[in-house]
């Protein structure tokens, strides 16, 4: 275990606050930031930071390359070697500038914690991600039980997760009100004053084309909340669960109340059952969004309907969708090239037959206008 270092603590102290109130960096960004710090001091033994030198900048990154992950027990990604890298290399600037530090950490030492080239490229080349069709989610959603309240809360809310593409963590913060069912098209506004968007954003969310048996489950269970459990606009749209006494005198899951959940990892544990109980891998909340990334692929037809998808999964800009949620693996890749060549045969196929035809059809004045010069000639 590594000891604590009292200096290096009231440093890491100030240069979060610095991070969150005067660059305004999000809780997420921060705890990378200490994970950053808690593995160069664990390889330094809690070293104090003025004593940082290249040498122990080029260790660190040997060290790093050799780190297995907690979870998976692997080496640690390309990805979050640069990130950790990087992390310790703002650190350190923003150390040099420091009183009392300006003589001890020398720039041309923190520049040794930049990656190579090469595992540079490798931490920003795209990365396919898993996500599951539209039919593996349908059948998901069908196979989950609706016999209790908690039973239909699950199954509504895996439905909602892709007829609307939302986040985890804005999906837990959602309320009643939040909804909008009265229109054509159901709607979520998801105010950042109140919902755990993004970068604080305001998302105006319209339920996507993905059927509507999904939408039905969903709006069945909005109806329940109002008529059958009263909730108001201020209640939440998946509320925590209740537990009580079970029938065993044991602790269990006994209901519905009025708050919502804390954090997304109870979503996480429903999306996990849903997968299991179909038969089918486990796919995160987050793999939705790309399932409809690459729905818009097929669905949308014109431009204003690909900005519109792309609106309604919050992003500004349509490259946002068609780059980080609409890359295509390679078999499929395989398929559409295939498909355009096949299509292109066709289309040249068509085209052909239409000037024969058309040669066909004049024929004869051709035969006479290539004949007549021949004969004026003679």
């Amino acid at each position: 275990m590594t000891r604590l270092n009292p200096s290096n603590e009231r440093l890491k102290r100030d240069y979060i606050r610095y991070l969150k109130e005067a660059k305004g960096k999000s809780e997420a960004t921060l705890d990378a930031v200490r994970k950053a710090l808690a593995r160069y001091e664990a390889y330094t033994a809690a070293k104090d930071f003025r004593t940082f030198r290249r040498e122990q900048a080029i260790g660190f990154k040997a060290r790093l390359a050799e780190t297995e992950g907690v979870r998976t027990g692997e080496g640690l990604s390309a990805s979050t070697q640069a990130s950790t890298l990087t992390a310790l290399k703002d650190f350190f600037t923003w150390l040099s500038w420091q009183p009392g530090f300006k003589s001890k950490v020398h720039m041309a030492d923190i520049d040794y914690l930049s990656p190579s080239n090469k595992d540079a490229a490798r931490a920003k080349a795209a990365k396919l991600r898993a996500f599951p069709s539209l039919e593996q989610v349908r059948a998901t959603v069908a196979a989950m039980p609706g016999e209790t309240v908690i039973d239909r809360r699950n199954r509504a809310l895996v439905a909602f997760a892709l007829l609307t593409g939302i986040r985890d963590r804005a999906l837990v913060s959602l309320s009643l009100g939040h909804v909008e069912t009265s229109g054509k098209i159901p709607v979520v506004a998801q105010d950042p004053n109140s919902v755990e968007t993004k970068f604080a954003k305001a998302i105006v969310t319209y339920f996507f084309p993905v059927g509507d048996d999904l939408a039905d489950i969903a709006l069945a269970w909005i109806e329940e909340l109002r008529k059958v459990h009263l909730f108001g606009p201020a209640d939440p749209l998946f509320p925590r669960t209740r537990m009580g006494l079970g029938g065993d005198g044991g602790f269990a899951p006994v209901g519905i109340e009025r708050e919502h959940w804390s954090n997304a990892s109870p979503v996480r544990e429903i999306f996990r059952k849903a997968f299991e109980r179909a038969g089918l891998p486990y796919f995160p909340p987050h793999s939705f969004r790309h399932t409809l990334g690459h729905l818009a692929q097929t669905m949308c037809r014109t431009p204003e309907e690909l900005k519109a998808w792309s609106q309604n999964l919050g992003h500004e800009n349509i490259a946002t969708t068609l780059t980080s949620y609409g890359r295509i693996d390679p078999h499929r890749q395989g398929e559409v090239m295939g498909r355009m060549g096949r299509e292109a045969d066709a289309e040249a196929g068509d085209v052909l037959a239409q000037i024969g035809a058309l040669l066909a059809r004049q024929g004869e004045s051709v035969f006479r206008g290539a004949v007549a010069p021949a004969a004026d000639a003679s």
